[in-house]
């Protein structure tokens, strides 16, 4: 069986989404940031980068969201090259541009030590968070694919995103496409267990 290691309200729980969807059994691992235990060496034999997820396979570990999601559901991604690569670049924004501006309120401390500095990232955020959520505003009705149904492995990446912007300082209610593709999202039994078991 495969074993996740997640933590709660981070983007490992796109894995759990897409697992849940595809009734793929595996068993889900708490790894506690409150305490660091992703700092651990415990945790760190697991997946030396200290960071979540981590999916335990029968062919070894495996790290890094786009990867796994890919590697536990292939048939998320679309037959089309041209719609297949729409979604790898939508997974690739979230993950390298959005994910990102959201860590800089989080996590500062990866990129600065100065009281100042820390500061002055955190209160970036509402406004890069802000600017990411207009452009996916804009960019959704491109994509060759009907984005909410979860039938491609960029809508569980979305999703869990989009769960971060009232923490963000975002009110998604001015972005009526990402609302509605929240929506439409939450309706789905995959997202209503993963809130159920306490992982969003």
């Amino acid at each position: 069986m495969l074993k996740l290691h997640y933590a709660p309200r981070t983007i490992s729980i796109a894995i759990a989404i897409v697992l849940e969807e595809l009734n793929i059994p595996y068993e889900g691992v708490r790894v506690d940031f409150a305490t660091a235990e992703q700092t651990k060496e415990d945790y760190r034999q697991i997946n030396p980068k200290g960071r979540v997820p981590a999916l335990e396979t029968p062919d070894g570990i495996l790290t890094e969201t786009p990867a796994i999601i890919e590697y536990v559901a292939p048939q998320l991604v679309p037959d089309d090259p041209y719609a297949a690569a729409k979604m790898r670049e939508l997974i690739s924004y979230l993950n390298a541009t959005m994910h990102p501006h959201h860590a800089h309120g989080l996590r500062g401390e990866r990129w600065a030590d100065e009281d100042a500095s820390l500061a002055d990232m955190k209160r970036k955020v509402p406004e890069r968070m802000n600017d990411c959520s207009a452009h996916l505003e804009e960019y959704l009705p491109s994509l060759p694919f009907e984005a909410g149904k979860l039938a491609v492995l960029s809508d569980a990446y979305l999703y869990v995103v989009l769960t971060w912007l009232p923490g963000d300082g975002v009110d998604i209610t001015h972005y009526p496409r990402l609302a509605a593709f929240q929506h439409e999202m939450n309706t789905r039994a995959s997202v209503q267990a993963v809130f159920e078991k306490g992982m969003l």
